[in-house]
């Protein structure tokens, strides 16, 4: 079984995968900790293996570890967290790393490493072209042409992000709590608020991936994904596939093409 750590804005996300019976990736544990810049390697080691016993999960039980990351201060803390837990040297994905895609893009070093890591399960995994939209601190679309070309996608503000702006501005509107809305029109502030949010977020997905379709003159297969796509996809009209995974599966693929090795 293979570690795998994603470090994001808000959570960071920790996962032990590995292949089973028919060769695909199997995610056999989650477990999330919140982002803390300034948190101590001591405290996300410990936090780490209070998770990870309340899985029921040995530090023995890994054979290696990967990682990505989007807040660069916590990249070193973390990787020191995984070596310790592992005993291995982990793999660190970056902009350089074998993800299998070529970066058609004017600025290839500045792509996020996690939309990387979902554009190289994508573009292994699916029917291209493909686009993937990850829903988290922002909301982030991928595209992978034929070939397995990155072409770029669009970045927007997070579901949460857009409703914590929100109440940040404006004075008279509440703090909401995010849940799947029964229907568009709201009959309270709170319910307007959410249908804004999420069935809002639902068309952006529909709308924008429609565009890009457009633009590439062709179908794409979409891969919706990430920790607050639950509340919008099932609002989402455009056939889809929904995998809350992909990030995790994709740092599983990187460490193999990484090590010549096997989640097994």
């Amino acid at each position: 079984m293979i570690l795998t750590i994603d470090i994001g804005n808000t959570t960071i996300c920790a996962g032990g995968l590995e292949r089973d019976s028919r060769g695909e990736y199997a995610v056999r544990f989650t477990a999330r900790m919140d982002t803390v810049p300034g948190g101590s390697e001591e405290a996300y080691l410990a936090e780490m293996r209070r998770l990870l016993a309340a899985s029921g999960v040995q530090a023995g039980a890994f054979r290696g570890a990967v990682l990505s990351s989007v807040v660069p201060a916590l990249e070193e803390p973390l990787r020191n967290c995984a070596r310790a837990l592992t005993g291995t040297e982990p793999v660190v994905v970056t902009a350089r790393s074998d993800t299998g895609l070529t970066v058609d893009l004017p600025e290839p070093d500045k792509v996020g490493r996690d939309r990387l890591v979902d554009a190289a399960w994508a573009a292994a995994s699916c029917p291209l072209p493909v686009v993937t939209v990850d829903m988290g601190t922002a909301t982030t679309f991928n595209v992978v042409d034929a070939g397995r070309v990155f072409r770029g996608g669009v970045i927007a503000p997070g579901v949460a992000t857009g409703l914590q702006a929100l109440t940040d501005r404006a004075a008279q509107l509440p703090a909401v709590e995010l849940e799947t809305p029964r229907r568009v029109i709201g009959r309270t502030t709170a319910e307007c608020m959410r249908s804004g949010a999420v069935a809002g977020a639902a068309a952006m997905v529909d709308g924008i991936t429609a565009r890009i379709e457009a633009e590439l003159g062709k179908p794409v297969t979409l891969v919706i994904t990430g920790g607050l796509a639950r509340y919008v996809e099932p609002l989402c009209t455009h056939p889809h596939i929904y995998d809350p995974d992909v990030l995790l599966k994709g740092l599983a693929l990187l460490y193999e093409r990484s090590t010549g090795g096997s989640c097994r």
